[in-house]
C-alpha cells in the first residue's frame, strides 16, 4: 500500500468500494482490493434449507451481538491460510471501539462456537470473515445476520467474495459497475446494527 493504513483511511477505503488484505499471516504488508466480481448477500433472498431451519428450532445455543469481538477476529483468523495479519487485527479492533465494526456470535455450553464480523457505514455492511466450531455455526450466525441487517434497515450485505458455500445460501455475484451503483444507493442514509 506504500502508507500506513489507518481506520479512517480503512472507512474511506470501503465507502469508495475496495478493502483490505494481507498475503499471510505473518505478512507485514496490506493490499487493497477491487474484484471485477463482487459478492453480495440479498438480504431478500437468504435460502435457509429445510435442515438447518429444524436445526435452528432445536436450539441449545445464544446468538449474542459484539459480546466478544477479539474472539471472533482471532477465530476467524485461526485457520492454515489467512489474509488477516496483526495489523489487519488491529484495524478492525479499533473500528469495533468506535462503532463501526461488529460482530455477531454463536455460543454454546458458554463458548464461543462461531461467528462473522464486519463493517457498517450507511445502509451498507461489509462481512469480513466468519469461522466455525461445530456443525452449521457459520449458516445459523447467517441466517440471524441476515434478519438483524434486515431489520436495522441495511440495503447491502457485502461479501467481497462469492464462495460455494455463500451461494448455497442466496449469495451471488455482481459486476463492479453494480456493485459501486448500490453502494452509493447503500451508504445514503442509516442504518442500526
Amino acid at each position: 500500500m506504500g502508507t500506513t493504513v489507518t481506520p479512517e483511511l480503512l472507512l474511506h477505503g470501503y465507502a469508495m468500494g475496495i478493502f483490505p488484505m494481507a498475503e499471510s499471516a505473518d505478512s507485514t504488508e496490506l493490499h487493497w482490493v477491487d474484484p471485477r466480481r463482487r459478492g453480495i448477500l440479498p438480504l431478500d433472498g437468504f435460502h435457509i434449507s429445510r435442515s438447518l431451519a429444524k436445526e435452528m428450532r432445536r436450539g441449545g445455543f445464544d446468538i449474542l451481538a459484539n459480546h466478544d469481538f477479539a474472539g471472533v477476529v482471532a477465530g476467524c483468523a485461526d485457520r492454515p491460510e489467512t489474509w488477516i495479519n496483526a495489523d489487519i487485527a488491529a484495524l478492525y479492533l479499533e473500528l469495533h471501539r468506535r462503532g463501526h465494526a461488529h460482530s455477531l456470535e454463536l455460543w454454546e455450553d458458554g463458548a464461543l462456537k462461531g461467528g462473522v464480523y464486519g463493517v457498517s457505514i450507511g445502509r451498507a455492511f461489509f462481512a469480513e470473515s466468519m469461522f466455525s466450531r461445530r456443525r452449521s455455526a457459520s449458516k445459523i450466525v447467517l441466517a440471524h445476520l441476515v434478519e438483524r441487517l434486515r431489520k436495522g434497515g441495511f440495503v447491502l450485505c457485502d461479501t467481497q467474495f462469492l464462495t460455494p458455500h455463500l451461494a448455497s445460501l442466496g449469495g451471488k455475484e455482481i459486476s463492479r459497475a453494480e456493485y459501486r451503483r448500490r453502494l452509493a444507493e447503500a451508504l445514503e442514509g442509516a442504518a442500526q446494527f
